[in-house]
């Protein structure tokens, strides 16, 4: 029996908010933006990290498919999709790793 390739595409990402005062407000950012990026791509999406930081957020996507090309094709959409979208932050840490299995 053949097995099919599979190649999970992670991004991780760091974002911050300088307008955000409060846990409230950064959560209100987050939530938008993570919304966003699941309607408009084939990616799962989830804050990771710092989650008690007002201004300071820590995401990760994952995407999996049988095509390299494809898997990071979508991050770097991703990546672009927030460098002109996500005006009320400022996107830093960018990481990309590709996993065959």
């Amino acid at each position: 029996m053949k097995q099919s390739k599979i190649v999970i595409g992670i991004l991780r990402f760091t974002l911050h908010a300088p307008d955000s005062e409060s846990l409230k407000a950064r959560r209100q950012v987050t939530a938008g933006l993570l919304a966003r990026l699941r309607r408009r791509f084939p990616a799962a999406v989830a804050e990771v990290g710092e989650m008690d930081l007002w201004q300071k957020m820590e995401v990760a996507a994952a995407v999996v498919s049988t095509d390299g090309r494809h898997a990071e094709g979508v991050m770097a959409g991703m990546i672009e999709f927030l460098e002109k979208n996500a005006a009320e932050t400022v996107l830093s840490d960018v990481s990309t790793e590709l996993v065959r299995v």
